[in-house]
């Protein structure tokens, strides 16, 4: 869509945008909790979830704690999980630790992982830490050996602690028995909801400060329309904002009311 709402409201950039810089992001109750649960999670070496609906800030959360994370001293390995098999999360894990392997041999493969793990903590002095986005689209199989990888020297030496993030059917898969395993070695957990109408009121000005404009552009019936159209959850909060604001700039209208939310809600799912 035509960008010309920017200079009719003065935006120096794309507001509610998802590519914000972790020192942009707004430090909600919410999402010092989840930080709170991911230090505590990597200091023990153990394992925790980060849990919510789709849209709610799951991963701008987990972003955020990795980030207080000191890059010399921590391996932050990150992992989009899919719904494939076990050997595709064992793939997956090899090429976030950057390791060349040819053999297809599962064994061979969970080998040469938990040596190049070992080889960060005991040689290169690294902390490393694994991330699994999306972790609720895992298949049982995947839950039910997943632990396993967490496993060294006889299961004494924490060295892989690992954040599970996902919809909160994750919950659900954990409560398998094939999943005890993996459950059992869950010290944290966190779930996001969706704001309430100030929390949404506040988000949306800080939003607007990132992109130049300090002013409120929302009328009180427009934060009304966006947190009921969102249900609190910031990704369509976003659409709606946006959607909002092209809205009220083609009928030239210094303020977005609620009536241009309404336009902007046709357009998105």
């Amino acid at each position: 869509m035509d960008d010309h709402y920017r200079a009719f409201f003065g935006l120096s950039k794309e507001p509610f945008a998802t590519d914000i810089g972790c020192e942009e992001i707004l430090e909600t109750p919410e999402l010092l909790n989840v930080k709170v649960r991911f230090e505590y999670v990597t200091r023990l070496g153990a394992m925790g979830i980060v849990t919510g609906e789709v849209g709610s800030g799951k991963s701008t959360a987990v972003r955020y704690a990795l980030n207080t994370l000191h890059p010399s001293e921590y391996r932050s390995l990150y992992i989009t999980a899919s719904s494939g098999s076990i050997m595709e999360f064992y793939r997956q894990l090899k090429d976030a630790l950057d390791i060349y392997l040819s053999s297809n041999s599962k064994a061979v493969m969970v080998k040469t992982i938990k040596k190049e793990i070992v080889n960060l903590v005991l040689e290169k002095k690294q902390k490393v830490v694994l991330i699994v986005d999306e972790a609720s689209l895992m298949r049982l199989e995947v839950f039910a050996e997943l632990h396993t990888i967490c496993q060294f020297e006889q299961d004494q030496k924490p060295w892989l602690p690992i954040i599970l993030v996902g919809q909160t059917s994750l919950v659900d898969k954990l409560t398998f028995r094939s999943s005890q395993p993996l459950a059992s070695r869950i010290i944290a957990r966190c779930h996001l909801e969706g704001v309430d109408l100030d929390g949404m009121q506040t988000y949306l000005q800080h939003h607007l400060a990132i992109a130049g404009v300090e002013r409120n552009l929302f009328d009180p019936p427009a934060v009304i329309a966006i947190h009921q159209g969102s249900g609190g959850l910031f990704r369509k909060a976003n659409h709606l904002a946006r959607g909002g604001l092209i809205a009220a700039a083609v009928e030239k209208s210094s303020v977005v009311c609620a009536e241009h939310i309404r336009l902007a809600a046709t357009e998105i799912f």
